[in-house]
């Protein structure tokens, strides 16, 4: 059950940085660059998360692991704006990990209508 999380979080460690570290890294050089860059990046992002997926649809369903992508995506992506781009915690920052908190309750209280 923890592979395909590890493989999510691994994942969103490369999508993260090709969409938003090149704000910080790579803002003097021409877009295409950043442009192929990124590509290159996401390469590696797609190699983690595309098993993550397929494994972990063994443990979850659909909306789960579509919903703990999600969580993956943003506790990632705070780590990386706090920690390395220098982003400072709001309350909206807490405001929107509590609805983070509240999504994966319903999505794994879930139960068909």
């Amino acid at each position: 059950m923890y592979k395909p999380i590890v493989l999510l979080v691994l994942s969103n460690l490369f999508m993260t940085y090709a969409w938003y570290g090149h704000l910080k890294d790579f803002k003097a050089k021409p877009l295409l660059f950043v442009i192929l860059l990124s590509w290159g990046i996401a390469f590696f992002e797609y190699c983690l998360q595309v098993p993550g997926n397929r494994i972990g649809i063994s443990y979850f369903t659909l909306p789960q692991l579509k919903v703990l992508q999600e969580i993956i995506t943003m506790a990632v992506f705070y780590g990386f704006a706090v920690l390395y781009m220098k982003v400072p915690i709001t309350q909206n920052f807490l405001y929107a990990s509590c609805c983070l908190v509240l999504a994966a309750y319903f999505i794994f209280k879930d139960t068909a209508i």
